[in-house]
């Protein structure tokens, strides 16, 4: 039952970074993959929060999986990111290449420090 839990909650991740990427790109005129790099923060900053709710014990090992593996895992996609990095090279578009391959792990890690925090002054972890 937990597999098809996190599978289910995979795919309604998908679907979500699916239609927030289609938002963003529709808002956007940049040539820069915002939408990717929105969602990979947002995306890292909750997986820190679950994270710390999960260690806190706030919510069980079976909801953290469920969150975290399957909605997050589902949403975020650092593989599109590394492909979009590439695709800027190829384009000589090194200093948005260097910023979207570095920067944005910088800053997801960052995120997902900063809602593993949250959890912490909530009183969680």
């Amino acid at each position: 039952m937990l597999a098809i839990a996190v599978a289910v909650c995979g795919g309604a991740g998908a679907v979500a970074r699916f239609v927030l990427d289609g938002v963003i790109r529709s808002r956007t005129s940049v040539r820069y993959p915002v939408g990717t790099t929105v969602i990979n923060i947002s995306g890292s900053l909750l997986l820190g929060l679950v994270t710390g709710l999960a260690l806190g014990a706030v919510i069980s090992s079976d909801v953290r999986l469920i969150l975290g593996t399957g909605l997050l895992g589902g949403y975020t996609t650092f593989s599109t990111a590394s492909f979009e990095t590439v695709r800027l090279v190829q384009g000589r578009r090194y200093g948005a290449a260097l910023l979207n391959g570095v920067g944005m792990l910088v800053v997801a890690v960052a995120a997902a420090a900063g809602g593993f925090a949250l959890a912490t002054l909530m009183g969680c972890s």
